[in-house]
């Protein structure tokens, strides 16, 4: 039986002597082993560290000499073996967590001296083609290069099969949980699976030049909120981005070139990180409200159809304010925490699009609406031109929260 990840072996006596672990694992292959013999047909197994440099391995024994097994990580292909004697932490990683999960219960079953009822390997030196599947980076540009009968590598940390005629994500792809960037540029795929959220550790996923029409609340709502950085959705179909898009905080940079958008999403101001966006060739009409929060280094809105500025507001005040416009004012001005599990999910909906006055207050349905130009050096440092004609400016809407907001900043509107 053998596991394909990366091992550092830590002595623990190194911290009474004051010296340091250099901190950082190697490829190996990790193998339950017997060395048998007819005076011992049923010898105990131990655990054999081959790397690139030692084929032959370092054995180390397993019976009932297990102080410790460390497996809180094993769903991320991590955990540690400490042994008695030597002393030693066997620390694992990268490793395919199911496989690593197998290899810990026969070692389990090793240490207690029981039967391993997986394959036990003899006792013979690694093949250095076994270190191939440690492979961290592919690149298919080809349909015939895919792989259809063969797994893609485990270990990979950059993968991409563009021009492959792909319809749909392979599914095989969302097994690599050490994945850091994805690109799947020009294919033809029109749905992203939900389950692209469990790439734990993915920073960069490149979807451009495909048939998307959307990208799903659920993608807003995973893991990639705290790791992807980069997103290419260029050359698609996409004419809106739902409001939870604002959760991926983590991006810095957003590519929208090529779509149908006729809005961004109403919040885009929490994209704190954000620093380069391009969404050239677009339907825009106008930028929402939040967009003035944005502080980018690089903004492309060329193309895009901006319409005339409204020479006059657009006034939806309810006096009094109503039970509902009065509440949700107060959760979002005071930060309460909100959910469908508390109040119903219509209602969460409502709070999450609610519109931002000028004053940075919120309203939900009584507001005044206002249309004003806005140079888009003030949250950009380079701004390509809006148009051919040189300009560098784009109508962006406002709300005011009540008549005397709207009076207080009438000179925005002049």
């Amino acid at each position: 039986m053998k596991l394909h990840c990366e091992v550092e072996v830590i002595s623990r006596h190194l911290p009474a002597l004051g010296l340091r672990n250099r901190g950082k694992g190697v490829r190996a292959v990790l193998s339950l082993c017997q060395q048998t013999s007819r005076s011992q047909p049923r010898a105990p197994a131990f655990l054999l560290i081959s790397t690139l440099k030692d084929k032959r391995g370092t054995r180390y024994e397993l019976r009932e000499n297990i102080e410790q097994f460390f497996t809180k990580f094993v769903d991320e292909g991590k955990a540690t073996v400490r042994l008695k004697e030597p002393p030693l932490d066997i620390c694992l990683s990268k490793a395919n967590s199911s496989n690593l999960k197998g290899f810990l219960s026969a070692v389990r079953l090793a240490h207690r001296g029981c039967n391993v009822d997986t394959s036990v390997s003899t006792l013979t030196a690694v093949k250095t083609s076994e270190f191939e599947n440690f492979k961290t980076k592919m690149v298919i540009t080809s349909k015939k290069d895919y792989p259809l009968s063969k797994n893609f590598p485990y270990s990979l940390e950059h993968l991409q099969t563009s021009y492959c005629g792909l319809v749909r994500v392979d599914m095989r792809m969302l097994c690599l949980k050490n994945l850091r960037k994805l690109d799947l540029s020009h294919n033809h795929i029109k749905k992203l699976p939900a389950t692209i959220g469990d790439l734990v550790h993915l920073q960069e996923l490149n979807l451009n030049d495909n048939h998307l029409e959307s990208f799903s609340v659920a993608l807003c709502q995973s893991t990639l909120q705290k790791s992807l950085r980069s997103l290419d959705l260029s050359k698609n179909k996409i004419k809106a981005l739902p409001v939870q898009f604002c959760q991926l905080q983590e991006l810095t940079n957003l590519k929208l070139d090529d779509n149908e958008l006729i809005r961004f999403p109403c919040k885009i101001g929490q994209l704190i990180n954000l620093r380069f966006l391009s969404a050239a060739r677009n339907k825009l009409p106008f930028l929402p409200s939040e967009f003035r929060n944005l502080s980018l280094e690089y903004l492309d809105l060329f193309g895009n159809t901006f319409e005339q500025l409204e020479v006059l507001p657009v006034i939806k005040l309810q006096v009094p304010l109503t039970l509902l416009e009065s509440s949700a004012r107060n959760i979002l001005y005071n930060r309460i925490p909100y959910g469908s599990h508390i109040i119903p999910f219509h209602l969460c909906q409502d709070l999450d699009t609610a519109k931002t006055c000028v004053c940075g207050r919120f309203c939900l349905n009584s507001f005044i609406q206002g249309t004003t130009t806005m140079n888009l050096h003030s949250v950009a440092h380079t701004v390509v031109l809006v148009d051919n004609m040189g300009g560098t400016e784009a109508p962006i809407m406002s709300y005011f929260c009540s008549l005397g907001c709207y009076v207080n900043s009438s000179d925005m509107l002049k």
